[in-house]
């Protein structure tokens, strides 16, 4: 490989981390000039140089010559769907993107910007939930307790806790379709390369 192409890689890999020049130079003990001359491409870290750099950058040694940030619209799109797995359980539906995000954070454009976004939006859902079925069994119990108050006839009563609960699932499959559909239009948007846009989301992990 060309120092050019390695020096990038650093530099990249440097970048995703946050590091400064400065800072990766203090996290692997190696000079300032020294960090500056492999990004320049002037020198090629071998042997100790190349493992302190790997370990203050998480990766592994060939990563360092192997590595660059490769486009994966598909891969980006199906992180997304994955998101469809709280179909089964609204935990899946956080633990199976992060558990995909972790086998291919840092190496897919993007991933990260679109994990994060994505997973705010679950977790945000899940709160959403546990509110709208919270709001809805106080809502229940009140209504019926107003029916009950107001009539004696069983027929009544019965009606009316019908009709609420009627009402709280007609909630629940609208908030259903919402969250399938946010994410496969995500999905798409993501595979044509656009930036995904996930509403309402608290955002627990800033991009």
């Amino acid at each position: 490989m060309k120092n050019t192409q390695l020096a990038q890689n650093v530099k990249a890999l440097r970048t995703r981390k946050g590091y400064s020049q400065e800072e990766l130079a203090e996290k692997t003990g190696l000079s300032l000039r020294t960090i500056q001359r492999i990004e320049n491409g002037e020198t090629e870290p071998r042997g100790d140089s190349l493992q302190k750099l790997s370990a203050a950058l998480d990766v592994l040694p060939e990563d360092i010559a192997d590595w660059a940030l490769q486009e994966n619209n598909g891969f980006l799109a199906s992180l997304n769907l994955s998101a469809l797995s709280f179909l089964l359980s609204p935990l899946l539906g956080i633990l199976v993107p992060l558990i995909i995000w972790i086998s291919k954070k840092d190496r897919v454009r993007n991933v990260n910007k679109v994990a994060k976004s994505l997973l705010n939006f679950e977790i945000t859902m899940v709160l959403l939930y546990a509110v709208a079925f919270l709001y809805a069994v106080v809502g229940m119990v009140r209504d019926l307790n107003g029916i009950a108050a107001s009539t004696a006839d069983e027929s009544m009563v019965a009606s009316g806790m019908s009709s609420v609960m009627g009402n709280m699932l007609v909630s629940f499959v609208v908030l259903f379709l919402y969250h399938i559909v946010m994410i496969i239009v995500n999905a798409v948007r993501a595979y044509k390369g656009k930036s995904v846009k996930y509403f309402p989301q608290i955002r627990f992990m800033r991009p």
